[in-house]
């Protein structure tokens, strides 16, 4: 529902700045133009574009504002003016996912704001007090909460992993708020009652990292070995994908934030009802165990090589009641969608936008 405002959201008179590979559609086209590939009725769609340097392409001065519980870090690239769209990495991953992307819709005239997720970068709490809640709800209060601070009223929001989750949330609370989605492995909203279900053997395996995390030798794991596991799962989630050491230490550096750990564990620890979420999001979370469909236009995206788990397309396609197109996106492509498939994911923006 759209009439619900996050918790200590920041509105403008209190705001306060702190400067510091190939498109193939899987599902049918629902009102969306199609990409040059797949054109077959003389549509030409809003193409992004190109000429964008490869892996050295990076983000200018970082900003931070107060907004909710956080002072969050992010990027404010584009005319201030242009369609917006809010891009929100997962785990563990950070804002670099995006920084391909970025200049591929700056230069298609997007306003594109990359924040820092909490426990990620240059993103922290405001109060010591605050627990380090890592629930899905949260998340998705604290893009209200920076769309609130920024005085934006509606925007497009895209995201793979935790940030699809988080788009997801955003699109089925707050429709107002959500012009469009464009969501890596699509509906992943999800349900803890629902963890308690066993599932086959070859399926827990696939979830082996969040059985670890569920006892103190993985939260000590963790934190002992932040870089290793997370190029582990960089690894297993991408298997195709060739990135190198300086790729990889770029966003390595955003799990040093202090409250990095707590909030991965937590998460996970949640998902399998083992940790308790904070009462202010009860009503929050009871709206999101129905699985509530998603009717903003929506465009789910899924690469033909992603090792890690995730529900194949006809499982949730129904959970999507307004314009829906589903896109695989060939090439060896996994889990990072956007840092490895940048143009598709830009491209799906832009249609999505437009629809």
């Amino acid at each position: 529902m759209d009439g619900i405002k996050p918790r200590n959201a920041i509105y403008p008179l209190r705001r306060r700045l702190i400067e510091a590979g190939a498109l193939t559609l899987a599902a049918a086209q629902l009102g969306f133009p199609r990409t040059a590939a797949a054109q077959s009725n003389g549509m030409k769609p809003a193409q992004v574009r190109t000429g964008v340097s490869g892996a050295t392409s990076s983000f200018g001065p970082m900003k931070r504002i107060e907004a909710g519980d956080l002072a969050i870090g992010y990027v404010d690239a584009g005319p201030i003016q242009g369609p917006v769209a809010f891009l929100l990495h997962g785990w563990p991953y950070d804002i670099h996912s995006y920084a391909q992307v970025v200049p591929l819709l700056t230069s298609s005239g997007y306003r594109v704001i990359v924040p820092y997720l909490r426990g990620y970068g240059t993103t922290t709490f405001l109060s010591a007090g605050t627990p380090r809640n890592g629930q899905q709800s949260v998340f998705a209060v604290d893009v209200i909460a920076l769309m609130d601070a920024l005085a934006i009223p509606q925007a497009t929001v895209a995201g793979f992993d935790w940030g699809a989750r988080t788009a997801n949330i955003v699109a089925a609370l707050w429709p107002g708020r959500c012009k469009a989605m464009v969501s890596a492995s699509g509906y992943l909203i999800g349900n803890p009652a629902g963890a308690s279900v066993p599932l086959p053997p070859e399926a827990e395996l696939q979830w082996w990292y969040q059985f670890y995390f569920a006892t103190e030798r993985g939260r000590a794991g963790y934190d002992r070995y932040r870089r290793e596991f997370a190029k582990l799962i960089w690894q297993i989630a991408s298997p195709k994908w060739s990135f190198d050491d300086a790729t990889f230490e770029r966003s390595a550096a955003s799990f040093d934030n202090p409250d990095h750990v707590a909030i991965v564990i937590h998460n996970y620890r949640w998902r399998l009802g083992l940790a308790q979420g904070e009462a202010t999001y009860d009503e929050l979370e009871k709206r999101l165990l129905g699985a509530p469909s998603i009717a903003v236009p929506t465009i789910t995206l899924e690469g033909d090589a992603n090792g890690a788990p995730h529900p194949p397309a006809e499982a949730y396609a129904t959970k999507f009641s307004g314009k829906y197109a589903h896109r695989i996106i060939k090439g060896g492509i996994g889990h990072n969608l956007p840092q490895e498939a940048p143009k598709a994911f830009a491209q799906a923006i832009v249609d999505v936008t437009a629809a």
